[in-house]
Order: C-alpha cells, then structure tokens, then sequence
C-alpha cells in the first residue's frame, strides 16, 4: 500500500532538501502563471486584437461600397479546381449603372452557381477594383476570439516549456545533492564492522 504525504516539501523534515523546496515554489509558480497570467494575456490580447478589427472593418466600410450589379456574359467554361466546388465564388464580369457616371462594367467576385443575367450584390474599393465585403461583426469576434485563445494558449505552452526545462534541471541538482550525501554517508555503511 503506498501512502502519500501531501505538502511534504512545505514542511520541516529530514529528507527534504533545498531542490525540493525550490520545486515546490515553481509548482506554485507555475499554477499561479497558467491559471491567473495565462487566461489574462489571452484577455488582453483579445481586446487588443478586437480594437485593431472593429477599426480595420469600419476603414473597410468607409472606403468599400456595395452596388447591385447584374452578371453578364458566360460563366468560365473551363474552372480550375477550387472554382469547380460549387461553393466557392469564382470572378465574372459584371455589369451596374452608377449614378452620374452611367453604364459600368468590371471582373468581380460572384456567389457559386450564379448565372448570366442574375442579380448580384458586389463590392468594389475607392478605385474601382472588386474587394470582399468588408468584414462584419461576426469576423470580428471571430477574429478577437482566435487572438485571444492563441495567445493564451501560447502563454500557457512558454509556461510548460519553462516547467519542464526546470524540472530537468532540478533533477540534476537533486541527484548531485544525493551523490554528496551518499559520499559523506556512504562510507561510514559500507565499512565492515568489527
């Protein structure tokens, strides 16, 4: 039956050495570090990383707009791979009237299976080029979700890799203070007794 003493480093006793109350405070340490600084630096770097989106969508917002433009001409005959998915947009030339400026045609993004001569909602940036929509609240909690949860997932490996660099080094510690007391012990057992 094995017994287990629990708090043994914490406490006074013959058989514990200084490597032992050193691995006692890393444990705290180290539970301090992964449950209190690990979750915080994913907080903060979530937050951070939720500022950045919300101002990088509202930019988006500001220099895209969105036109209701109709397809026109052929969709590709041939599609690569990625395109022959039939969820994946592919680029097709679309066809809108601006106001003050008239008729106006570009290559944009479409849905998968639109047709010649549907309707489509497309985004176009300040020079006229075809852009994804800019990105919405959801992409942004996603976004800050994702940044978060990394960094506090890295935080916490840096904080294991720290612990088990550690607690190769006080094993080496430990097993050089055990050879030191068994050369000052050791002979005194091994001696024949007369």
């Amino acid at each position: 039956m094995r017994t287990r003493v629990r708090g043994w480093r914490w406490r006074r006793n013959p058989l514990r050495r200084r490597s032992d109350v050193v691995e006692a405070w890393t444990v705290l340490v180290v539970a301090v570090l992964m449950f209190v600084v690990a979750p915080l630096a994913g907080v903060a770097a979530g937050l951070h990383a939720h500022d950045q989106a919300r101002a990088l969508a509202a930019a988006q917002r500001a220099e895209r707009h969105q036109v209701r433009a109709v397809v026109v001409g052929d969709t590709p005959r041939r599609l690569t791979a990625s395109q022959s998915d039939h969820r994946q947009p592919y680029r097709a030339q679309v066809r809108w009237t601006e106001p003050g400026k008239g008729v106006r045609t570009a290559w944009a993004q479409v849905p998968a299976g639109t047709r010649p001569g549907e309707p489509v909602s497309v985004w176009f940036d300040s020079r006229g080029r075809g852009v994804a929509p800019p990105a919405d609240d959801v992409a942004v909690w996603q976004h800050t979700v994702t940044v978060g949860l990394c960094a506090a997932g890295g935080t916490a490996f840096v904080v294991f890799l720290g612990h088990a660099i550690e607690r190769r080094i006080a094993l080496r510690h430990r097993l050089a203070e055990w050879e030191r007391e068994w050369a000052r012990t050791g002979p005194r057992w091994t001696q024949p007794r007369a």
